[in-house]
């Protein structure tokens, strides 16, 4: 039945990289025009539609440079309620913003955070603030030609790397994988932290022969401790009594994993990535002891009590990894 599926959509997805082609041949020949700018920009991206792990990465970028760098972060701002160009302030919420922009903004607030689905715009309303930033980064942008980042970072999963896909709507890839040879770097995210050298040589070949650029590995690295806004409880006496985990993220499956590994009781309430929780939705929730994701935390705690969150984080699986990533910063 699969297989019929995939024969069905085989067609679309030729027509979907043929506009997908001659949309980059227009930006290449200088049909559409590609914009630079003077402050130096970082884009984090992927060809893939979602769960590569960018959020992680954006912030790990921020924690990287927020000592020595005036930080702005420029998102899309998905499924948020508002329309057009937005500057992050005091009262900004998760639906002025979207879900990601306002956890980066609730955790960072010495960055300039804005949302705008025209990077081009975006950007140059940024550097005509009163203090504008001296480096950007770029949310989700790779697939935005308008824009010429200074350094693309394309991220893919481990266990979904962009050569094993197909174009939409047959896969998950969202841009021709030739694309990827405009990057700077590609880390494949969401190792596992057992894998093997000689697996990783395998991947490394089989990258190299579409991005032409450095490969580095890192997995997820989850918080030892669980988070509510007035507590925090450690993850290890949290799970001794069975919740309810509520995710609604692209890939929920690695959490599930780790989760199952440390001996956790738990039901698994699944929702779309991005997903806006209804009235009937939170009232289902209500009387739930709940453990989600940072990125759920900031739209379902308004509305909920007994909620918890665990955070992640980007980790290398080497300090090899981890300094390759850091060459490609070196003239930034």
């Amino acid at each position: 039945m699969k297989l019929i599926f995939k024969i069905v959509l085989f067609p679309f997805a030729v027509l979907y990289g043929l506009i997908v082609r001659l949309r980059h041949w227009c930006y290449n020949v200088g049909i559409f025009k590609v914009h630079t700018f003077v402050v130096p920009t970082i884009c984090v991206g992927n060809v893939a539609v979602g769960g590569t792990g960018k959020s992680p990465m954006v912030e790990y970028l921020i924690q990287k440079f927020q000592n020595r760098h005036k930080i702005a972060v420029l998102s899309r701002g998905y499924k948020r309620k508002t329309k057009g160009f937005l500057l992050a302030d005091k009262t900004s919420t998760v639906l002025d913003l979207g879900d990601e922009p306002f956890q980066f903004w609730q955790k960072y607030k010495d960055i300039i955070l804005a949302v705008c689905a025209n990077r081009v715009e975006g950007i140059q309303k940024i550097c005509s603030l009163p203090t504008p930033p001296n480096l950007i980064i770029l949310d989700d942008a790779f697939q935005h030609r308008p824009v010429k980042a200074k350094i693309n970072i394309v991220l893919t999963a481990y266990a979904q790397l962009f050569t094993d896909d197909w174009l939409l709507p047959m896969g998950r890839l969202r841009d021709v994988v030739s694309r990827v040879q405009q990057a700077d770097i590609v880390v494949v995210t969401k190792c596992p932290t057992t894998l093997s050298q000689s697996e990783r040589s395998l991947i490394e070949k089989q990258l190299q022969k579409k991005a032409h650029c450095p490969i580095v590995f890192a997995t997820i690295a989850y918080d030892e401790q669980v988070f509510k806004e007035d507590e925090t409880i450690s993850l290890s006496n949290f799970i001794k009594k069975p919740f309810t985990l509520v995710t609604g993220i692209a890939n929920p499956q690695p959490l599930l994993a780790y989760l199952k590994e440390q001996g956790a009781d738990f039901q698994h309430l699944n929702f779309p990535d991005h997903h806006h929780f209804s009235s009937e939705e939170i009232h289902q929730l209500q009387d739930k002891r709940i453990l989600t994701t940072e990125k759920d935390y900031v739209r379902l705690q308004p509305h909920l009590q007994n909620l918890y969150y665990l955070p992640i984080a980007m980790q290398f699986l080497t300090p090899a990894d981890e300094h390759i990533f850091g060459t490609v910063f070196e003239n930034l």
